[in-house]
């Protein structure tokens, strides 16, 4: 019974990841989107795989119940901080190299999906999307897909896919550039829910990351 719960689970895990997959493909059209319903998707599967597998709740990659324990384990902080230092880089660098059209840039992708006329519905937003994404790319796509595959094949992989899906149109330098940081950026992340087996924690990460970067992106623009 064991065995049968397990391969449905990596059957589920491989379509979902597909799914994913080909919908954030479909950013070879930068204005495309539907590449952001691949969160939708892995929102589900997490949950269904979930169930499928009849994952025990100490086991589960989404646990409310144990943020504290978890952010204790061995350099879970650390990593989880890091994306501070990586966003600083990012602004200074990206300023450097182009000057305010990095800013505009990052500016203009995260409009499509976010309010910045509202403060407290750009607050909900921003937690909304980074737990969203969180529980799709580092839950379902890295977590589950780590019971199949290796954790840096997934890590790597989930990552690009990550990335791939906030490709915008814009100057071909900005948007490597851009869509290399997020690459980093989810690379962090899915250490965070490595060593942490818990992606409210890599959550937490993420959102400290997208406020730093609308907040640099305002204030340098």
């Amino acid at each position: 019974m064991k065995n049968r719960q397990i391969e449905k689970s990596a059957v589920l895990t491989a379509i979902g990841a597909a799914i994913m997959v080909l919908l954030t493909a479909t950013k070879v059209v930068p204005s495309s989107k539907i590449a952001g319903y691949s969160v939708f998707v892995g929102l589900a599967f997490f949950f269904i795989v979930e169930a499928v597998a009849k994952t025990p709740r100490p086991e589960s990659g989404l646990r409310f119940n144990t943020v504290l324990e978890d952010f204790k384990k061995p350099s879970v902080i650390i990593w989880a901080l890091l994306p501070i230092v990586s966003g600083i880089a990012t602004g200074a660098v990206g300023k450097l190299i182009f000057g305010d059209e990095f800013e505009a840039h990052v500016l203009g992708r995260a409009g499509e999906v976010l309010s910045f006329d509202k403060a407290a519905l750009l607050l909900v937003q921003v937690v909304i999307a980074a737990f969203g994404e969180e529980i799709a790319y580092r839950g379902f796509f890295l977590g589950k897909g780590a019971k199949i595959l290796p954790f840096w094949l997934c890590a790597v992989v989930s990552s690009a896919v990550f990335a791939a899906g906030h490709i915008a149109a814009g100057n071909i330098g900005v948007v490597l550039f851009d869509v290399a940081t997020v690459f980093i950026d989810s690379l962090i992340f899915s250490m965070v829910y490595y060593k942490s087996g818990n992606c409210v924690i890599s959550t937490i990460s993420h959102i400290v990351a997208n406020a730093l970067a609308i907040a640099e992106a305002v204030w340098l623009f």
